[in-house]
């Protein structure tokens, strides 16, 4: 994969674990409110990296993590992080809400 200035992009670690990040169901989210959250996050914050894909967010977390971690702990404590993040978000912006936003984990 090459960047935008032809330099060859690091690849990503196999570590980090795979999200996504959708509008949770029954919350009366705007039709936008996913493109919203994406723009709030950007494309990286914290251990967190993000991309936005039609109606949903994909997310990866843990690239750092030891690899001595069983992959349901790394999947579970990502979820949770990624909760904290999106949480975060939406308190920094009156236009988001929490509960508007679903987080499931994908995998490797």
């Amino acid at each position: 994969m090459r960047s935008s200035g032809g330099r060859a992009c690091p690849p990503l670690d196999s570590r980090a674990v795979r999200f996504t990040i959708e509008i949770h169901s029954g919350h009366g989210a705007p039709d936008d409110a996913i493109e919203r959250l994406a723009r709030r996050l950007g494309p990286d914050r914290e251990e967190a990296r993000f991309s936005l894909h039609g109606k949903e967010i994909d997310a990866r977390w843990g690239e750092d993590v030891p690899v001595s971690m069983e992959s349901d702990e790394r999947k579970d404590i990502g979820r949770r992080e990624l909760l904290k993040l999106v949480e975060k978000a939406c308190e920094e912006s009156p236009d988001l809400r929490f509960d508007w936003y679903a987080v499931s984990s994908r995998g490797y």
